[in-house]
């Protein structure tokens, strides 16, 4: 599934689809931004049919933390 991602933050996202998956689905996430990839693990908090879903980050890959962190502070600045 491809999504856009909003309200990224380091705990989680909302991912807007049309189609979603229920809640507490496990799911794997690869975030795109800028030509560099954030992986993590998480899961569906709550979703809202038509519109997208609220996923909760429960691992993020070592090696994607630090870029992660990096776009948040791109972001606020």
């Amino acid at each position: 599934m491809t999504a856009q991602t909003k309200d990224l933050n380091l705990y989680g996202c909302f991912a807007e689809a049309a189609d979603t998956f229920p809640a507490d689905t496990k799911v794997r996430l690869q975030i795109l931004r800028a030509g560099s990839t954030v992986s993590v693990l998480g899961k569906v908090v709550y979703a809202r049919p038509g519109s997208g879903m609220g996923i909760q980050f429960a691992t993020i890959e070592p090696s994607s933390l630090p870029v992660l962190e990096q776009w948040l502070a791109d972001l606020r600045g």
